[in-house]
């Protein structure tokens, strides 16, 4: 089979395009078909050894695909040869096929395409926990998320929308904020030439937001501290911006504010029972034409190091997904 192939830390260019042999079954796993796979930041730091996760030599990226069931392990009775299904593995998707963690693998929906599928499963995985269980957002509130154009932070604009909250999103450029109004977004802020703090009070009539969701890190986060409510919620999703923000513990004191670190992929051994519940109401709400996942760009697995890079760059708006069936 094809596979992307990481044999050394590197750059996306070391990877290579090899035939390989086809992944051994696993106690409980589910061999699938790929189809399509979606690129997470988390693969661009995989592949430097800067991830949590350090796989063995040689390996393949990739957290997340769509595809068909080839084969199932004894025991596994949730799904069988021939379901179309999303599933999330520690890596390895990047590849024709993947045998994935059969607790990690759903059916999907009739109406729902391979591309959708792949793109699914870690931008809504992570809003939707994000939002509902660790923010506790209420319907009402005044939502604040930034990096609004990106993988989870439009996901989370879309969900906070569902949820009732009221959202002002940030992002770097009219182009992406676009996005984020089309996905719900009541109010927008350009980082680039606005100043987030300032913008957000005056949103609100001086009163600030009710929750924070923050993938991005840096600058926006120091704004986050003072553009929020007293006993405001502030959730650390990631560091896109590069910089992990060192945190002035007055201001959580004075303001009585609460800060919550969220690792989403952690809790696939945490509590593997909430993601189960999680992924059931987010594909019954796909299922209901409630859910629109947004895929920007899609390449040819061959095409690993081009996707990677227009990740990093912060030109893509939504996801971006590979495909191992060339798309003309």
């Amino acid at each position: 089979m094809r596979a992307v192939v990481c044999r050394e830390w590197g750059t996306p260019e070391d990877l290579t395009m090899d035939e390989i042999a086809e992944p051994d079954m696993t106690k409980g796993g589910v061999r699938i078909a790929v189809k399509a796979c979606g690129v997470n930041f988390a693969d661009t730091l995989m592949i430097t050894g800067e991830y949590q996760t350090r796989p063995p030599f040689p390996f393949s990226p990739g957290l997340e695909v769509g595809g068909d069931v080839l084969e199932v392990a004894p025991g596994v009775t949730h799904v069988k040869p021939g379901d179309r299904v999303m599933a999330m593995t520690s890596w390895g998707g990047y590849a024709e096929q993947v045998v994935a963690p059969g607790e990690a693998v759903y059916k999907v929906p009739d109406s729902m395409d391979y591309i959708s599928a792949a793109a699914f499963p870690v931008v809504y995985g992570t809003s939707h926990i994000g939002l509902k269980d660790k923010l506790d957002l209420q319907s009402g509130e005044i939502l604040l998320v930034h990096g609004a154009a990106g993988g989870v932070g439009l996901t989370a604009v879309e969900l906070g929308k569902k949820m009732g909250a009221t959202v002002i999103a940030t992002a770097g450029g009219q182009d992406k904020l676009a996005v984020a109004k089309e996905y719900g977004a009541d109010h927008l802020i350009d980082y680039r030439d606005e100043d987030i703090r300032a913008r957000v009070k005056q949103l609100t009539d001086g009163r600030g937001a009710d929750c924070v969701y923050d993938p991005v890190g840096g600058s926006a986060f120091d704004a986050s501290l003072r553009a929020i409510v007293q006993r405001g919620r502030i959730l650390i999703v990631g560091f896109a911006s590069g910089t992990i923000p060192q945190v002035p513990a007055n201001i959580l004191l004075v303001k009585n504010i609460s800060l919550i670190g969220y690792f989403w992929g952690a809790h696939r051994k945490l509590d593997p029972e909430l993601i189960q519940r999680s992924f059931e109401e987010l594909l019954d709400w796909y299922a209901a034409g409630e859910l629109r996942p947004h895929v920007s760009h899609t390449f040819d697995l061959s095409q690993a190091a081009d996707a990677m890079h227009l990740l990093k760059s912060r030109k893509s708006t939504g996801k971006v997904v590979l495909t191992t069936e060339t798309r003309h």
